[in-house]
C-alpha cells in the first residue's frame, strides 16, 4: 500500500515541527543549567565554547562518539551522579580558563 507524496510531505512537515519543538525544549534545558552553573556571563569565543561542550559531551558519554541527544543510560543508577560531578567540574574549569 503506497502513500501519496502529498501525505508523506505532510508527515514530514509535522515531524519537522516536532523536531523543532524538541530541540527548543532541549536548548532551554541546557541553557538553564548553563546559567545556573554561571556560564551566562563568561566571555569566551563561541568556537571555544562549542569545543568545551563537545569535550564535556565526550566525557559524560564515557568517550563514546556521536551526539544523538537521547537519554542513554537513563536506567543506570550510578551514571547521573558521576556525570553531574564531571559536568560541574568541567563547567567550572572552562569558566576559569577563558
Amino acid at each position: 500500500m503506497k502513500k501519496p507524496s502529498a501525505k508523506i510531505r505532510d508527515e514530514i512537515a509535522k515531524l519537522q515541527d516536532q523536531l523543532k519543538l524538541a530541540e527548543t525544549r532541549e536548548a532551554e534545558r541546557i541553557g538553564r543549567i548553563a546559567l545556573k552553573a554561571g556560564l551566562g556571563d563568561i566571555e569566551i569565543d563561541e568556537a571555544e565554547l562549542q569545543a568545551a561542550f563537545d569535550q564535556l559531551s565526550r566525557r559524560v558519554r564515557g568517550g563514546q562518539g556521536g551526539t544523538t541527544g537521547g537519554k542513554k543510560g537513563a536506567g543506570d543508577s550510578r551514571g547521573p551522579t558521576s556525570n553531574t560531578a564531571h559536568a560541574s567540574g568541567a563547567a567550572a574549569g572552562s569558566g576559569g580558563e577563558a
